[in-house]
């Protein structure tokens, strides 16, 4: 297993296969992708989950389009990244750090220090919840 920085663009097909493979492939694309950072983890050369973070404020970050291919969820590589994501921030000088966590996925969440912030949303059918953590 690696994590590393990758492009932007080579988020965006397992983004779209595993987020939103309904959607245009375009729907994936950020307009912040290209000033944010992007991480992969592969297993045998095989991209199996990425992660964005970009700056939001001064001192606060927001990780966007976390996904891991379906056929490897469940083992532990999602938690990987996540965890290798909060200390690439925190070494950055992050102080606070948020994400926008389909419902379905708060409890995986809460697990790394993430906190309810009570604001929901939703996009696409699909209800979402703001979390934060503070670095």
């Amino acid at each position: 297993m690696i994590i590393k920085s990758i492009t932007a663009k080579e988020t965006w097909p397992l983004r779209h296969a595993v987020m939103w493979p309904q959607m245009p492939f375009d729907f994936v694309k950020l307009p912040e992708d290209p000033d944010g950072y992007h991480f992969g983890l592969f297993i045998d050369k095989e991209l199996v989950s990425v992660v964005s973070l970009f700056q939001t404020a001064d001192g606060i970050a927001q990780f966007r389009k976390f996904a891991t291919l379906a056929n490897r969820q469940g083992k532990g590589y999602g938690a990987k990244l996540l965890s290798h994501l909060i200390e690439f921030a925190q070494k950055q000088g992050f102080r606070a750090l948020w994400c926008n966590a389909r419902a379905d996925k708060i409890a995986f969440y809460k697990k790394f220090g993430m906190g309810e912030t009570q604001e929901f949303f939703t996009k696409e059918n699909v209800k979402f919840a703001i979390l934060k953590k503070v670095l």
